[in-house]
C-alpha cells in the first residue's frame, strides 16, 4: 500500500490504537502519528482543519476519514482498500 497516512492521536487513547491495528492489518506500513497530547498547537491544528476535538483523527491521501468507528464502517463497505492502494 502506498497511501500516506497521517493520524492525530493521543498516547493513552484506545480507539487510536484500533484504528492503527486496522491500517497496519491492511499492510500499511507507515503512519504519521502526531500526538497531540504533547503539542498543543497540533490540537488547535487537528480541530481547525477538522472541526472535532476527538482522537483519532486519520487523513488518507489528505483526504479527511473521520475517527476509529468511521475507518471501520469504511471497511465494512469495502470503500477502504481502494483509499490505500
Amino acid at each position: 500500500m502506498t497511501a500516506r497516512i497521517l493520524m492525530y492521536a493521543t498516547g493513552v487513547c484506545p480507539y487510536c490504537v484500533r484504528a492503527e491495528q486496522l491500517l497496519r492489518r491492511k499492510g500499511v506500513s507507515e503512519i504519521e502519528k502526531i500526538r497531540i497530547d504533547l503539542d498543543p498547537v497540533r490540537r488547535d491544528e487537528m480541530i481547525a482543519r477538522t472541526g472535532l476535538r476527538t482522537v483519532p483523527q486519520i487523513f488518507i491521501n489528505d483526504e479527511h476519514v473521520g475517527g476509529c468507528d468511521d475507518l471501520y464502517a469504511l471497511d465494512h463497505a469495502g470503500k477502504l482498500d481502494p483509499l490505500l492502494a
